[in-house]
């Protein structure tokens, strides 16, 4: 299935879609402002060690401290798979000690960085481990004699001082072996630059910058399937160009400058795509739609037939519904990257034949996403519990904020509430004040129903207490907030 690339870049974001048949399959944002971290290497310095959580605190010239767990320790790990027992944290690290490490998690909420002092430096065809001595190829080759065949080729490629290993990339495939060569060279010569540089600075200081948003799309993201990449960038389509003709040739070709008059976004429906992103409801072509919930822990994920009745009968009604959502729901974990826990509450079926071609269809589905996931079945509940790699913000966090009304809660306290705890208020400080007067200061729609409808229990209140009671509005009070002032 061919598909298109739209690079809509400004001085300030980069966006990009991945389209296919006129559909958005993947968005990628990034911000000058909070590019992601995700690949840059650190010089850190220890702040502080848990040997109670077996981590530590590393200060990289955040402004949180990044997070690093004992697992993700290379020396811990090497003398584990050597056959020891794997060093306890405050064994290997100690407060103040320079660390050189690399970002693995982008900072989360209110979570800092997650690191790994195991370097990993991508290539176009490879992945350079320098302090790995082993040859991997990646999972989506499937067949056992190619695996083996583009280990023997690297392997006589490899320079005889070589200490480190490499993972093979599914681009790696067709490649000629002065393709890989160039490849290992440039990852080496990375490798040299990113120790020379630890060497040289004090901690903590960058050493390596992961490619910009554009640049990892050709890298990670066009292929053979790829049949064009618009740019509407003059300026980024001179900066895609060289990367290109560098490293990836091949793509230099299909790079287009795009300089109609409507915005590229708006042209291919990417912006009606995110707006869509952004719902928590998600409709179904057939009539059902989905709910989605983005929590601090897990994403939920309810289906629903809607008005869909175009089975043969209830059952089949159901079946359909949730094969659709199965489609409908790996493209939207693409679109809005999410990631972590998810909990997917299909429409119950009676017959496990059912079930299980529904979990094979949403396996399909999920079978296109460049990221990690695992899908675990069924519960006892009739939920599907799945998990999907998280290294970077989803959309919802990185184009939304928490709303100031109702703090994130979706909902605000009725007028009529607001009005009851006034009243409340007004009585506890009768106990502790003796103010000439009371006056309520809150929103227009709290005020009209002290006037009307509750205006009974707030004269009742002033005789109570034996003080007058003023009212007044005040335009920019959300319904939630107001102030009593003692008079």
């Amino acid at each position: 299935m061919t598909e298109e690339i739209l690079v809509n870049h400004t001085a300030h974001e980069t966006r990009v879609a991945v389209v296919q048949q006129g559909a958005t399959q993947e968005l990628h944002i990034e911000r000058a402002a909070t590019r992601g971290l995700v690949g840059n290497v650190c010089l850190g310095k220890v702040s502080r060690v848990l040997p109670g959580m077996q981590s530590a605190f590393i200060d990289i010239g955040l402004e949180r401290a990044a997070f690093l767990h004992v697992a993700d320790l290379w020396q811990s790990r090497s003398g584990s798979a050597n056959g020891g027992h794997p060093a306890p944290i405050e064994k290997l690290l100690f407060e103040g000690q320079p660390l050189l490490v690399q970002v693995i998690k982008d900072p989360l909420g209110t979570k800092g960085a997650r690191l790994s002092t195991q370097i990993s430096i991508a290539g176009r065809l490879l992945v350079y481990l320098p302090q790995d001595p082993h040859i991997g190829v990646s999972q989506r080759i499937e067949d056992e004699a190619e695996r083996q065949l583009l280990r023997s080729r690297l392997q006589k490629l490899l320079p005889a001082d070589e200490k480190g290993g490499f993972i093979i990339r599914t681009s790696a495939d067709e490649a000629g072996e002065a393709e890989l060569e160039a490849d290992i060279a440039y990852l080496r010569r990375r490798w040299r630059q990113i120790l020379d540089g630890s060497r040289r600075e004090s901690a903590p200081a960058l050493l390596y910058q992961e490619l910009s948003l554009g640049q990892r799309v050709l890298r990670d993201i066009a292929g053979d399937a790829t049949a064009a990449i618009l740019v509407d960038s003059p300026e980024a389509l001179a900066e895609l160009s060289e990367f290109a003709r560098t490293y990836m040739p091949a793509m230099a070709g299909r790079l287009r400058q795009y300089s109609g008059e409507r915005p590229l976004f708006e042209l291919h429906g990417v912006e009606g795509e995110i707006a869509k992103a952004l719902s928590r409801r998600v409709d179904l072509k057939s009539g059902g739609y989905l709910i989605i919930d983005q929590t601090e822990a897990m994403t939920t994920i309810d289906v629903n037939t809607g008005g869909y009745i175009g089975g043969r009968n209830f059952d089949d009604t159901i079946f359909r519904t949730n094969l659709e959502a199965a489609h409908a729901i790996a493209r939207q974990l693409r679109v809005r990257n999410l990631g972590g826990i998810i909990i997917v509450d299909f429409i119950d079926m009676a017959g496990s034949e059912h079930r299980e071609q529904v979990l094979q269809e949403l396996r399909k589905a999920l079978a296109r996403d460049r990221t990690k996931s695992s899908v675990n079945g069924f519960t006892s509940l009739g939920l599907v519990e799945m998990t999907r790699k998280r290294t970077r913000e989803s959309l919802a966090h990185l184009l939304l904020e928490p709303c100031p009304t109702c703090e994130g809660k979706g909902q605000v306290k009725t007028a009529r509430t607001v009005c009851y705890e006034i009243l409340r208020e007004i009585q506890r400080e009768a106990r502790q004040f003796n103010p000439r007067e009371f006056r309520i200061v809150a929103s227009q729609d709290v005020i009209d129903l002290f006037l009307e409808e509750e205006a009974q229990p707030l004269a009742a209140l002033g005789d109570l207490i034996g003080k007058r009671i003023a009212l007044q509005v005040e335009t920019l009070y959300l319904q939630e907030q107001y102030d009593i002032v003692l008079m």
